[in-house]
């Protein structure tokens, strides 16, 4: 964890801590208030589930897939690919008997996950068997699939230690 130094004081009690009362309202008061940043991530999964809800998350060569248990969602289920912003996508999953609970009307509390940029938003599919909620978004890029070249496969969620001892050898 890094420690960052405070930043030099014009006063100079303050600086030798005579008084460490007033430094440390000083302090509270330094800090910024977090403020919402903009998109920073240009593709986002958001699922119709509050945010710690139990989702497991598996990768292939060809595409993620988020799968998570649930009565809730009836048979019909449909994923809209909804441009946020040029360039920023999010993947909304939608089905027939998903009930707005509190905190659902302004999307605060519902389960995100960040995408890598190999997937194709536009193309993810999700399905609804036996009580699971089953959503798969391939990778690949639209310029890939027109050259005809395939990439080599390295997992999203792998260590990146090992990937490089594996590549050295």
């Amino acid at each position: 964890m890094k420690v960052h130094p405070l930043p030099r004081k014009r006063n100079i009690a303050l600086r030798y801590d005579v008084a460490s009362s007033v430094l440390a309202q000083s302090n509270t008061c330094r800090q910024k208030k977090l403020r919402r940043l903009p998109h920073v991530f240009e593709k986002v999964l958001e699922l119709p589930f509050h945010s710690n809800a139990d989702v497991s998350i598996s990768e292939t060569p060809h595409s993620l897939r988020f799968a998570v248990a649930t009565d809730d969602i009836g048979g019909d289920v449909r994923a809209d690919a909804v441009e946020i912003y040029p360039g920023v996508t999010k993947i909304v999953v939608r089905g027939d008997g998903v009930v707005d609970g509190p905190g659902t009307e302004f999307e605060l509390d519902l389960w995100r996950f960040r995408l890598p940029d190999l997937v194709r938003p536009e193309l993810a599919s999700p399905a609804y068997e036996d009580g699971e909620l089953v959503v798969t978004v391939p990778k690949g890029s639209a310029e890939m699939e027109r050259s005809g070249r395939y990439w080599k496969w390295e997992p999203f969620f792998g260590n990146v230690k090992s990937l490089k001892k594996k590549k050295n050898k």
